[in-house]
């Protein structure tokens, strides 16, 4: 069953230096669904340490649960931030939400 269009949580301001939680989540798809993030339209990888883009950042992203958290956000994180559940049957993705920093 494809996923259905994700519910996406993303705090509107953070203050630098804060912890910042971002939720994506939906419950109709077969098998589970998986979820990746992306920034300005930019997948955001769930391996920081491997992709030397993302180094400088200090997040967390669980591509099981849909949850990204910043462990202490900068200037650099501020953007529209977007999600996609995806399994066997397709994908679906929800609206990009604006995160201030």
């Amino acid at each position: 069953v494809k996923p259905m269009t994700p519910r996406c949580t993303v705090p509107k301001a953070v203050p630098v230096g804060k912890t910042a939680s971002l939720h994506c989540h939906e419950s109709e798809g077969f098998p589970k669904s998986t979820y990746s993030w992306y920034r300005n339209s930019e997948p955001l990888s769930p391996d920081t340490k491997a992709n030397a883009r993302f180094q400088n950042s200090s997040y967390t992203l669980n591509p099981t649960t849909g949850t990204l958290v910043f462990h202490a956000v900068h200037k650099g994180d501020t953007g529209r931030y977007s999600c996609i559940a995806t399994n066997d049957a397709g994908f679906a993705k929800c609206e990009e939400q604006e995160m201030e920093v």
